[in-house]
């Protein structure tokens, strides 16, 4: 996988989120979520979610390789920071409710899984490699 893989799929799922939770098939409140207390999202989340999907998906065919990669790493940290967060200091992040502890594991694996992302090979990416 590459950055650009990374930014197509995981903006192509944050906007399904968000929609799904505008819609209240996610939320607002647990007894409305067709997964109950387990997962929902409030309409801030839902918001976000819906912003960092149609700018991941943007940047997936707008921003040149060498700026993908430096997103997806950045989305990596901050991933990895809010999964840490999460489970050491508080269950609300700027207002995200993360006292689930699969809010604290998702953030965790989608930030591994961003920085694994963006170390991604340059042949991947449809770039030449250099010998």
């Amino acid at each position: 996988m590459n950055p650009k893989n990374f930014l197509q799929i995981g903006g192509a799922v944050l906007v399904l989120v968000a929609i799904l939770g505008f819609v209240g098939v996610l939320g607002p409140t647990p007894e409305q979520s067709v997964f109950g207390s387990t997962w929902w999202f409030d309409g801030g989340e839902n918001w976000a979610h819906l912003v960092l999907g149609v700018v991941g998906l943007l940047a997936a065919f707008v921003f040149p390789a060498n700026y993908q990669k430096l997103l997806v790493r950045i989305l990596g940290w901050v991933g990895v920071l809010v999964g840490l967060y999460s489970l050491v200091i508080s269950n609300s992040f700027l207002g995200a409710n993360l006292e689930n502890p699969l809010d604290t594991l998702l953030h965790l694996a989608v930030g591994a899984w961003a920085l694994l992302s963006a170390r991604g090979s340059k042949a991947s990416m449809g770039m030449p490699m250099s010998q």
